[in-house]
């Protein structure tokens, strides 16, 4: 099934009157990447840059405060990866400020075993209080693959979004999650083989995904509703082309009618492949642009103007529905823009915490409030 949401740069974005200003005050960093130790406090309001070289860092940084709200690499590196090469674990703790409420957010990533994460001293427990413990958006090269890769980002896009402005489509995502983790390992244990007790258990597991699918996929959809207002208009500014071209949002199902039914039909095939073959960890967010698939039809400027523009409408979202201003996070954007398409990009971010890392200059018209050079970044021996 297909649910279509349509936007164009003749919609302007409302804003809120007052929001909730969030912004990191500190970031700690234990054997995470190539710290050792080191910490990182940039300014509460405005825009801080982090320079430095490739490869001394600076995203490294980033990453950090990502992983504290999604419990993810936004670079799609695994877990063991972010932990210093000759040591067993890394700690993240950060010091977040919701106006003037402090919270502590604290995480343990390990090699071997589960890792864990805190806020508050209290271990967390589902998306949505990490996200709203830790709130950001991030901009990065790497977001091209939003628009032209595989559906995998575009499903995380709008999870994370759901993180932030709906929580029973938060708990859904978890629950999803679970059940397929668990219905997953049941059919690879079934060994393509049905006996009664696989059939009796999948009967549950279906109608547990089936409950929780439906509200994943609805608040889904209702995201890509939302986000038409926003994604249209902020594509025109960036890209600077004219109030008529329109984007698409189509949110697209893996199955047609009832997932139950769905599930049912497909269980043939889900035992021999030892795999869940549909459900919401399968669908996609098909864009366009003026009726082309931006995915293989769109250059590679569109592509990065359409994933630059996802990211700000969700940004704008969810400043609209909760009043609060998540943390801009820019990973060395301005290497993959022309300047006028930077400066563009800048007056599209809602006022706020900024930080933004770069290997190159500023283009010239950027205002920043603080420049830090990673090797600036404190260090403890």
């Amino acid at each position: 099934m297909i649910t279509s949401a349509t936007s164009s740069c003749r919609f302007a974005s409302p804003e809120k009157a007052s929001v909730i200003a969030v912004s990191l005050r500190q970031i700690d960093l234990i054997d995470f990447r190539v710290f050792a130790v080191a910490s990182f406090t940039p300014e509460s309001q405005g825009t801080t840059v982090i320079t430095g070289p490739n490869g001394t860092g600076k995203t490294s940084v980033l990453e950090a405060l990502v992983y504290l709200g999604t419990q993810r690499s936004f670079r799609g590196s695994p877990r063991e990866a972010m932990v210093r090469t000759g040591a067993n674990r890394a700690i993240v703790r950060a010091e977040m400020r919701h106006d003037t409420s402090p919270t502590l957010v604290e995480a343990e990533i390990v090699l071997t075993g589960r890792s864990r994460t805190q806020v508050n001293r209290k271990v967390a427990h589902g998306r949505k209080d990490l996200a709203v413990a830790t709130p950001c958006t991030i901009f990065s090269p790497e977001d091209l693959a939003l628009v032209s890769g595989g559906p995998k980002l575009r499903r995380e896009l709008l999870d994370d979004a759901l993180s932030l402005i709906d929580a029973e489509g938060a708990r859904a995502a978890d629950e999803v999650e679970r059940i397929l983790r668990q219905r997953a390992a049941l059919l690879r244990q079934a060994g393509g083989r049905v006996s009664a007790d696989v059939a009796t258990t999948l009967d549950v597991w279906d109608e547990r995904l089936a409950h929780a699918g439906k509200i994943l996929v609805t608040a889904r959809e209702r995201l890509v509703v939302a986000l038409g207002q926003y994604v249209g208009p902020a594509y025109g500014r960036l890209a600077g082309v004219p109030d008529q071209v329109v984007v698409n949002q189509l949110y697209v199902r893996s199955w047609v009618g009832e997932l139950f039914d769905a599930l049912a039909a497909h269980r043939g095939d889900d035992l021999r492949r030892g795999v869940n073959t549909i459900g919401p960890h399968r669908d996609d967010l098909l864009l366009t642009l003026e009726g082309r698939e931006a995915r293989t039809h769109a250059s590679q400027g569109e592509q990065r103007c359409l994933a630059l523009a996802l990211r700000i409408g969700v940004h704008q979202l969810v400043v609209m529905k909760t009043e609060m201003t998540p943390t801009l996070l820019l990973d060395d954007v301005f290497s993959e823009l022309d300047p006028a398409r930077s400066r563009a990009l800048v007056a599209e971010l809602p006022r706020g915490q900024s930080i933004l890392t770069t290997a190159a200059p500023l283009p010239v018209g950027i205002e920043v409030a603080q420049i830090v050079d990673i090797n600036q970044v404190t260090r403890h021996p």
